[in-house]
């Protein structure tokens, strides 16, 4: 019987749906889904196995103009990603402008099938629909368009269908019970860092970083310490709030979280350093895993 195996990224803006599309099409959380653009900072991988195929999605960070070395090196991501891809999937946010000329260039250059997914259609009318899959047919050329609902899994299925039909034949890339190339630590940390995305406004979440500095599995219990890097003391007092009052409440959001993803019971003790301008740091993105 033949197999086939491929590579599938999905790009977009932020906040454009990427992470929410991943989660569906894998059937796992594996991003972090939140209503504030550019929560996902790593290119982060989620595996769809099935007897005769397996599909290995990217999920990446939106594409913007990069404002400080984090940006950049996220922004990095992207650009791998485009380089193996078998399949490109774009979002796009029904409602926004699409003017980033440098990506739709890189589109029509490249040689992997490329599908446009509109997104959010449920917010729309069907004119805006029609106008939208028109634009992009004209702009891009794609291989196919298709008017989606992430959240609401409309036309997934269509694009479940695009991508099996590009998949080149080929063995399995990992092994077939793998569901990403990512370890628990990292999801531990992100399940932290979404918490942190939910209960602060404004700078805060973009200025922080999660670290997991003990991951010790015992019989009946996983003791996990982490530390939330901050750029400046008034982030820190901020984090954790009068009398620890905000650092509690994202220890136990995220602590409920993390049993429900590791099938155990967890003791999680949450700590804030700070690290003047980390974001803008060689050293301290590499050590952060932004190479």
């Amino acid at each position: 019987m033949s197999h086939k195996a491929g590579f599938v990224s999905i790009i977009g803006k932020p906040n454009a749906g990427k992470s929410t599309l991943m989660n569906a099409l894998v059937g796992e959380k594996m991003s972090i889904v939140t209503p504030k653009a550019q929560t996902t900072r790593h290119r982060i991988i989620g595996i769809v196995n099935e007897p005769d195929y397996q599909i290995v999605f990217s999920d990446t960070p939106g594409v913007i103009k990069p404002a400080y070395t984090l940006q950049a090196s996220m922004m990095s991501f992207v650009e791998g990603s485009l380089i193996d891809a078998d399949v490109i999937l774009l979002m796009a946010d029904i409602q926004e402008r699409y003017d980033e000329r440098d990506v739709i260039e890189k589109l029509r250059k490249t040689t992997s099938p490329v599908a446009v997914l509109i997104n959010k259609i449920d917010k729309s009318t069907e004119e805006e629909v029609k106008s939208k899959i028109a634009f992009w047919e004209e702009t891009l050329h794609p291989q196919a368009v298709f008017a989606i609902s992430a959240l609401h899994g409309h036309n997934l299925a269509a694009v479940m269908s695009f991508i099996l039909e590009h998949l080149p034949e080929h063995p399995p890339y990992y092994e077939k019970d793998a569901l990403t190339d990512k370890s628990e630590r990292f999801f531990v940390s992100e399940i932290i860092r979404e918490k942190v995305f939910k209960l602060y406004e404004k700078e805060i979440p973009y200025s922080t970083e999660v670290i997991i500095t003990a991951f010790k599995e015992e019989p009946a219990i996983t003791r996990i310490s982490a530390e939330i890097i901050v750029e400046r003391d008034s982030q820190k007092n901020i984090i954790i709030g009068k009398g620890g009052s905000m650092i509690k409440k994202v220890g136990t959001y995220a602590r409920e979280d993390v049993e429900a993803f590791l099938q155990k019971k967890v003791f999680l003790e949450l700590f804030v350093k700070v690290i003047p301008d980390w974001r803008k740091k060689d050293n301290y993105l590499k050590r952060f895993g932004y190479e």
